[in-house]
Order: C-alpha cells, then structure tokens, then sequence
C-alpha cells in the first residue's frame, strides 16, 4: 500500500501527479490496468505514454450483470402484472360485468410481458457468451475474440430502446481494444511457447484450451491423454509453461479491488482522523503479517516482508511500544 492519501479531486493532473511520485521509486510496468475512468487513464497517458493501459473485465462484466438483473425483474413484474389483470379478467365476467377495458390492458400487458421475457433470455445468452468465451482467459486468439466481441455488440445494438442496453453497447463498444487486450499478451506468450518446445502453435493453443475444462471429468482426461499421446516427453514441461502464462496474464485490477475492499472497513474514521490516520493505517497495513492466505509462502510474512525478502520486528514494536507477552 504505497499511497493512501486523500485526493481533493481524481482528474488528469492528480493521477499525473502521483504517478511521477510512483516512478521516482521504481514503478515502471510492462502495462499497467484500470477501469474506464477518464481521469486516470488521462494522468498515465500524459506521464508513461508508451505503457498500454488495459481494460479491467470485472467492472464490465458488473455493468453487465446489472443490465440482465435489471431486465430480469422488469420480466417477472410484467409476469405479474399479467397474472393480476388475468384474475380480474375472471372475477369481472364471473360477475357478468363489462371486460372490454381489462382485456385491452391484458393485450398490452401480455405483448410487454413476452417483450421483456424475450430480451431477457437474450440478454441472459450474450453474457454467457461474454464471460465463457470472449474474457475466458483459455480461449481462441485475440482476432477470433475480436469478432466474437463485435457480434455481442451488434446484437445489443439492435436491442437498444432498452436503456440499460443502450448503455452497456456503448461502454463495450467504446472500450473493445483496452477490454480485449490481455488476449494479445497471453496469444504472444504461448507463440513465445511454441518457439520455444518446437511445437506447432495450434497444439500449445490446445493445452491452453485444456484448461477449460474441469480436471474432474472425463472431457478433460480424454483430451489430456490425446495431447500427451502426441507430444509425448515435451507434453509435461509444455503443459507447466502454458499453465504459467496464463497465471501471469491478468485480466482485472483483481490485487486493487481486494486492497480497496479491506480499506473500506477503515474509512468510517477518516473524516475525523484525517491524513495522520491514513499514514498510520498505511505503516499498518504493510506491516502487519498475513494471518492466512491461499499462498502457503505469505503466511505469517507482513507485505513489506514480501516485498524487501527482509523481516522486521512487530508493527507495534516499530513504532516504539512495547508489546504485550504471557509469562
């Protein structure tokens, strides 16, 4: 946590600012990625502009989702406004009274109804799509995914007097080529691979593919067996390079967005704390050890312990208290 200081604004020149502050210590990545904010995307074009900037799928795919719940619960309430206008239907002409009126709202209500249901399945199959084979990191090359994009786009597109359809056509549209670009990074890997074992691309392109599947089914063992069938002795030390190319290309902010939501549990006291609380929380929180986590080897190691190869005493120790210890 190398910042963590309060910002009057977030445009061009504040995300300017801070980078040059960030590059006077090392920072100096291979591509760096971030949401669709302006402001940010502007700071890093100005100070590192031959350092790609790319799209970050988890908040798309978000906007996404949001669309196809928003337009799932429009379906289900015109589902019951249906049902409602169908019960009045009945009692009306139980009672022998005048259904004209009631039936033309239930014509209305049935054509908004199968309107809604229809652009929900759609939209429910075009996120499937989105997710499972567009932005699936084991997936076909970028060109082909390209194209697989551009079809999403244009069946949105022709679904649009929706709002919220219009609205996620134009944030795909706008963002394609930043959203798209981790399967540039990983397609160049595995051509580096294919050099590399002196094997045909196609087939390193079906170790990635391999991936897709569950190692628990039958698919992914038949398939598994194949390839080591022809590849023979490489198979094992291609299938390793493959699996660490993939691991090394990331897709999202992911490491940000865990940071940012851990944060959060703090910022209720920021208000009257200030900025000598957020340099505080800062020596904290790269001070303080992991007490689990899914990497054996950052367990029990604090941040900067990760970070310098170095251990260091307790936090608490660090700021000159002295801790507590049991007999």
């Amino acid at each position: 946590c190398y910042l963590l200081q309060g910002a009057e604004h977030r445009d061009e020149d504040t995300w300017g600012w801070h980078l040059l502050d960030a590059m006077k210590q090392g920072f100096k990545p291979d591509f760096t990625i971030a949401d669709a904010g302006s402001g940010l995307r502007a700071g890093q074009k100005e100070v590192l502009p031959d350092t790609p900037c790319h799209g970050d799928i988890f908040h798309i795919l978000q906007q996404f989702e949001t669309a196809v719940n928003i337009i799932c619960r429009q379906a289900a309430g015109a589902t019951s406004k249906r049902v409602k206008l169908q019960q009045k239907v009945v009692l009306a002409k139980r009672k022998c009274q005048k259904t004209q009126q009631l039936t033309r709202k239930l014509t209305i209500a049935n054509k908004q109804e199968q309107s809604l249901l229809t652009l929900a399945a759609d939209v429910k199959i075009t996120l499937g799509w989105m997710s499972h084979d567009i932005f699936k990191l084991a997936g076909p090359r970028l060109a082909v995914r390209q194209e697989l994009y551009d079809f999403i786009v244009a069946e949105l597109m022709q679904r649009e007097e929706h709002p919220q359809i219009l609205k996620l056509r134009k944030s795909l549209q706008n963002q394609r080529n930043d959203l798209l670009a981790f399967a540039g990074v990983l397609d160049q890997k595995l051509e580096e691979i294919s050099t590399r074992f002196d094997v045909p691309l196609q087939k390193v392109r079906e170790v990635c593919l391999l991936h897709r599947k569950q190692s628990t089914s039958n698919a992914y063992w038949e398939c598994w067996n194949q390839l080591h069938f022809q590849m023979a002795g490489k198979f094992h030390h291609l299938m390793e390079a493959v699996t660490t190319a993939m691991k090394e290309t990331p897709r999202a902010s992911s490491i940000v967005e865990n940071l940012n939501s851990r944060l959060r549990n703090y910022f209720f006291l920021r208000k009257t704390l200030g900025k000598p609380y957020l340099n505080l929380l800062q020596f904290f929180l790269n001070h303080r050890c992991f007490m689990r986590s899914e990497v054996s080897e950052r367990k029990d190691k604090s941040p900067r312990e990760l970070m310098t190869g170095e251990s260091h005493d307790h936090w608490l120790e660090l700021l000159g208290f002295q801790r507590f210890r049991r007999a």
